[in-house]
């Protein structure tokens, strides 16, 4: 598990090896001590379809607030690589490879804070079982579907969902997805900002994102939500007051989470950090503050 490079800039695009895969990577605010516990450790981890990048300026402006800001690319996206089985992109191994990549960055149990947005969010949550963190953020984010019904219904969907990226390609694709009606509060952003987030999902590898449908999405993932009194750790539940949707989820999650906080942002819809950049931010860093 070594880095590719062992010199980089703060936000150069890289990959590391993991668990006999590549993830990308990208880095502000590393450390130039050795002593990893001196600040706070901010892990991302986007949503389908996204990427190392899909925060945008978030992550320069943590890093800026002194902390060490840390965006991870899960398989079928971005620089990470794309196997050719669907299995490989399950959720145990989702898990795997994020805590593999902290440790080869140096991060250590009890340092960061995982933040996770949608199907990052899903992969965040798993992976807090783990106990490995200080704390979670969780946006848009929900423990999956409790009932074998709804998780076969949502699989055959995904599986038929990823056969089209396979068969029209991934132009088609991201037009499809970009109009479906849980991403309409997106349209009061900016054309320049909307032309960015669709020329960041199109650069995706479409074998990627159809086996990341097929191996993590919300029809064959663990239901956990028998599981979420484990969670032990302050956990900020983060959702637009425009999804209502997910507001209901994160509502029930915040009652079985011990120590769990629900926030909903005003004006903003599925992807806050994107809708309402300033709300996020300082959501986040008052959390972050609230847990050192």
């Amino acid at each position: 598990m070594e880095m590719q490079s062992l010199t980089y800039k703060d936000g150069e695009h890289r990959q590391i090896d993991v668990n006999g895969v590549q993830m990308g990577v990208v880095e502000f605010g590393r450390p130039v001590s050795t002593d990893v516990t001196a600040g706070p450790t901010l892990v991302f981890i986007h949503g389908f379809t996204g990427n190392a990048t899909s925060w945008g300026p978030l992550l320069e402006h943590f890093a800026a607030q002194q902390m060490h800001v840390i965006s991870l690319e899960m398989l079928g996206h971005g620089h990470s690589t794309a196997p050719e089985n669907a299995q490989r992109y399950a959720m145990e191994h989702c898990q795997a490879d994020i805590l593999a990549a902290l440790h080869s960055l140096n991060i250590g149990p009890g340092v960061a804070i995982l933040v996770g947005y949608s199907m990052g969010g899903r992969i965040a949550l798993y992976t807090a079982l783990s106990g490995y963190f200080r704390a979670v953020i969780l946006e848009s984010a929900s423990p999956g579907l409790s009932s074998a019904n709804e998780r076969e219904q949502r699989r055959r969907s995904d599986d038929a969902l990823a056969t089209c990226i396979e068969d029209y390609g991934i132009e088609a694709f991201v037009s499809y997805w970009e109009k479906l009606p849980l991403f309409a509060s997106q349209e009061k952003l900016s054309i320049q900002k909307r032309n960015t987030l669709r020329e960041q999902r199109l650069r995706n590898n479409p074998r990627g994102l159809a086996n990341s449908l097929r191996g993590v999405g919300t029809g064959v993932q663990p239901a956990l939500h028998e599981r979420l009194s484990e969670i032990t750790v302050p956990v900020l539940l983060l959702t637009g007051e425009e999804d209502p949707k997910f507001c209901g989820i994160a509502r029930t999650m915040a009652t079985q989470i011990p120590h769990a906080q629900h926030q909903i942002v005003a004006n903003a819809g599925h992807t806050v950090h994107l809708e309402q950049p300033e709300a996020f931010k300082a959501l986040v860093r008052n959390f972050c503050r609230s847990v050192q």
